[in-house]
């Protein structure tokens, strides 16, 4: 070869060989050092800082490392037997491990079973990791859930690995993820449902395992999935809401955004509806507009509600729209016609099932609490008496489904023999209270205990002939959503001369549903000991005022503020 120059052929085509060698070189660089294009938390991290914002530090702990990629962090703490710190324990929720102190000097472990359904060998390995790793007891969730409580801090991985074990790995339960996904709890088994959920929910569920890029959200995120039938999913309450309709042009499901009631706001119309076929495109598309345009500057307003505030909800589909390629189908509200209305606690008690000489029962549990021989108790029962199918819902209670009419006794008497029971009062049927202070470090009090106490002031004092939501909820983060029980309870300290005491305030008139509204503030700062001598004086005067057949919820609705107030006084009686 001679030192003659390139020609001009020559030289275009070195041009093109060394940009694919520096395009190769750079796609094996991290992202977001110059190289290959970011992934999608990197991305939209890099847009808040080119816009001039500060990244909370949450954010800035997701931007060192990414906390999938964290594992062996949690290993390593766990085999010096510590607990991690702030940021670590904010990251170590992606993996499903929480550390609640102070409340308690233990990690709680909140599962991820999508749609809420297990198998009786599930739960039978729940209660035997109950019983090995926590505090021998599972709590049921308001998102159809499970979870652990007391667990050492050697044993938290070991929780997390026996999960994975029996396919429910916990991963992405807490922090900026997308949670448990809710769906009917009696989908396949309800003669009114439109259409049998667990297939969407099951597909949803393992594409969010297996997209990384979902494991980028700037904040929590919740969706449900509701296919029709008796048992309210609270699908209103949600992020996104998918909820079976009929339409014109055949079963379609209505679009609702941004549903987050402890900031008082219920899902909105869209106007949008989905075939069966795009919930997940559509779901996803949703989710990669929320990672890039949600907030990564304040934690408060991290929520897809405050950028459906900023952009509004045309501002917003116009950009899912973009992400997708195509529009999104649009039905006037004559053209969609909803299923009928759940039953209020049709989550207790015997149903019978499409199938014919089938039956599910509502099993009612201690606000949410079962211990390990409960839970093992209850998987040899649907295994035994039924089709060992056990179904969590969002009320804090499960059903056991497929039961013959030949086996219903011994399902009952069994269930009995557990100290729970498939009968409950319109007070107790909808009694919900989240973990409170014995467990939570955010909580103003002991929910748990506070609920039992008040269900068992009122019935030794009044019978209700109509079913009563009461919710207990300990702090702002709202998970018993006390903001759509009939009676509200939100944790506080109360004054009490130098000292501060437990209490509530009392809120009326919420609903969900077709009662769907928030609840009034009616009392503040009630103290615990004053708060069953409060509600009895207020469902006695509900049920000496009522119109004929009138509900608690629609009373409250046609008493003004001061009204409500003056009728929630201590009932005279009480005092005696």
């Amino acid at each position: 070869m001679d030192d003659a120059p390139f020609d001009p052929q020559q030289q275009e085509y070195l041009k093109g060989f060394m940009a694919g060698v520096e395009a190769r070189r750079g796609s094996l660089r991290p992202a977001g050092d110059g190289g290959a294009p970011p992934d999608a938390l990197r991305a939209a991290q890099d847009a808040t800082i080119a816009r001039g914002g500060k990244l909370v530090p949450q954010e800035d702990a997701k931007r060192a490392k990414h906390p999938l990629d964290r594992w062996d962090e949690l290993t390593a703490r766990a085999a010096e037997g510590k607990f991690p710190k702030p940021i670590d324990d904010f990251i170590g929720r992606y993996h499903g491990l929480f550390f609640v102190g102070p409340a308690q000097d233990a990690f709680m472990c909140r599962l991820r079973i999508p749609g809420g359904i297990l198998a009786a060998h599930q739960l039978d390995a729940i209660a035997d990791i109950a019983a090995d790793c926590a505090g021998g007891y599972a709590d049921v969730t308001t998102r159809a859930n499970l979870q652990f409580r007391e667990i050492p801090a050697a044993k938290g991985p070991e929780v997390v690995m026996r999960l994975g074990d029996i396919g429910l790995l916990p991963r992405g339960t807490g922090a900026d993820n997308i949670r448990n996904i809710t769906g009917s709890p009696t989908a396949g088994i309800d003669a009114a449902e439109l259409i049998d959920t667990r297939p969407i929910v099951r597909a949803l569920h393992h594409h969010i395992l297996n997209t990384r890029d979902l494991f980028a959200l700037p904040r929590k995120f919740n969706i449900s999935v509701a296919g029709g039938g008796a048992v309210e999913v609270l699908q209103e309450t949600n992020d996104i809401s998918l909820a079976a309709v009929r339409t014109d042009g055949g079963l379609r499901f209505r679009l609702t955004l941004g549903g987050i009631t402890g900031h008082r706001d219920f899902a909105r119309g869209t106007g949008v509806v989905v075939t069966e076929a795009d919930i997940i495109p559509v779901c996803d598309a949703i989710l990669r507009v929320f990672i890039a345009e949600g907030d990564r500057t304040d934690r408060a307003k991290a929520r897809l509600k405050y950028v459906l505030d900023r952009l509004g909800i045309d501002g917003f589909l116009a950009l899912v729209e973009q992400r997708l390629g195509r529009t999104l189908e649009r039905l006037a509200e004559a053209a969609i016609h909803p299923p009928s209305p759940p039953a209020k606690h049709g989550h207790v008690g015997i149903h019978a099932q499409k199938q014919p000489g089938l039956s599910y029962i509502g099993v009612v549990t201690p606000v949410g609490r079962l211990s390990v021989d409960q839970l093992r108790g209850l998987a040899d029962i649907a295994r035994r008496c039924g089709s060992g199918t056990i179904r969590l819902t969002v009320w804090q209670n499960l059903l056991i489904s497929d039961v013959s009419q030949d086996r219903l006794g011994e399902a009952i008497t069994s269930i009995a023999a557990l100290g729970l029971t498939h009968e409950a009062s319109a007070l107790r049927g909808g009694l919900v209270a989240c973990t409170g202070n014995a467990g939570c470090k955010f909580a103003a009090s002991n929910t748990k205990r506070h609920a039992a106490e008040l269900a068992d002031f009122l019935e030794r004092r009044l019978t209700l002939d109509q079913p009563l939501n009461i919710h207990l909820t300990g702090c702002h983060h709202s998970c018993a959503q006390h903001y759509i029980a009939d009676i509200g309870l939100l944790g506080a300290k109360v004054e009490r001369g130098d000292d501060l005491v437990e209490g509530y305030d009392l809120h009326v008139g919420g609903g969900s549903g077709p009662e769907q509204k928030i609840g009034r503030l009616i009392r503040p700062k009630l103290a615990q000991d004053e708060l069953g001598p409060v509600v009895l004086g207020l469902l006695r005067s509900w049920l000496a005022q009522r119109e004929p057949g009138e509900t608690f919820h629609l009373f409250c609705a046609r008493q003004d503020d001061a009204a409500l107030t003056a009728l929630a006084a201590p009932a005279e009686a009480v005092a005696a």
